[in-house]
């Protein structure tokens, strides 16, 4: 697919601290890119270079077609930013901050009201939107904050940790929000602290740790890199239970006494073999399940740090 941003070689340090150590990036249009790494791994150095925040010591760099270090003005009017702390304020309303940043972007009077209508009315805020948003929820106010970066209708959204502190049903909700950006063409670079949030989310996840990029693919294929996986077999009766452990290589008991776990990635190949395997000795599987790790055995096993350190 198109890449909307590309990184080829990005270095930075400050002073003697290696803090990019020559990190390649590409991201596909119209899709979600999730960052994942331990505290100090870069990850925000990253976001703020691409946003233009601050330059790199090296490397190649494209943002919609643009280059932040040459042509920044045009790389932020076709972004938009939405940080773990709101830039919502709470003497306006709802309306009356999306008109503001209208405004900003110069998009006329009349024309600010009618996107600030639009979207109220997209994020389920058109009620909400003529209260001051000091009296909103910590749901709404990630809403509002979010439908502020849309007002410039920008190409690709940088996220940094946008559920943080948030309860279950408004992560949920802002998930959808996210989905209907991508459905609609817009790309997200997204920082989260919650793996989950990047396993529901994330088209492809890449790995960083001490200024490197250790790992990157879907989520699928980075589980496949951490052993622990398998299929679990359950059978009808004690005799076909029998002639599988007898027949497949690895398997083992598992919890209960009719089944069987096989060693597997979880991957299609592996899958075929084990089908094949089992019409070859014509045992009837009764179910059948697929274990694979989840990203916190990934992040824990490519990092060598608990996944509930914090992440910047």
């Amino acid at each position: 697919m198109e890449p909307v941003i590309t990184a080829t070689g990005l270095r930075k340090s400050y002073g003697d601290k290696i803090v990019l150590d020559g990190v390649d990036l590409r991201v596909a249009k119209g899709t979600i890119f999730s960052l994942l790494g331990p505290n100090g791994a870069g990850k925000t150095t990253i976001v703020k270079i691409l946003t233009t925040l601050i330059p790199a010591d090296a490397g190649r760099m494209r943002v919609v077609g643009h280059d932040p270090a040459g042509d920044a003005d045009a790389v932020r009017a076709a972004i938009g930013v939405t940080g773990q702390y709101s830039a919502v304020d709470n003497l306006l309303t709802g309306r009356e901050n999306l008109a503001l940043m209208g405004d900003l972007h110069h998009l006329g009077r009349a024309a600010s009201r009618r996107r600030a209508d639009e979207l109220l009315e997209r994020f389920d805020l058109v009620e909400a939107g003529r209260k001051p948003a000091s009296t909103y929820s910590g749901g709404m106010r990630r809403r509002l904050d979010l439908a502020m970066t849309l007002v410039g209708s920008p190409a690709v959204i940088f996220l940094d940790e946008p559920t943080t502190g948030l309860d279950p049903r408004s992560r949920r909700t802002m998930w959808e929000t996210i989905r209907d950006l991508v459905a609609s063409g817009v790309t997200i670079f997204l920082t989260t602290q919650y793996l989950d949030e990047a396993d529901q989310l994330a088209d492809r996840i890449a790995v960083l740790d001490n200024g490197r990029l250790i790992a990157e693919g879907t989520a699928d294929e980075l589980k496949r890199l951490v052993p622990g996986g398998h299929i679990e077999l359950r059978f009808a009766d004690p005799a076909a239970l029998s002639a599988a452990a007898t027949g497949l290589h690895g398997a083992a008991l598992g919890e209960d006494e009719l089944s069987l776990r096989v060693p597997s990635d979880g991957g299609v190949r592996s899958m075929r073999e084990l089908f094949a395997r089992l019409d070859k000795l014509s045992i009837e599987v009764e179910e059948m399940s697929v274990h694979t790790p989840d990203l916190d055995d990934v992040f824990l096993t490519l990092t060598g740090r608990n996944d509930q350190e914090p992440q910047r």
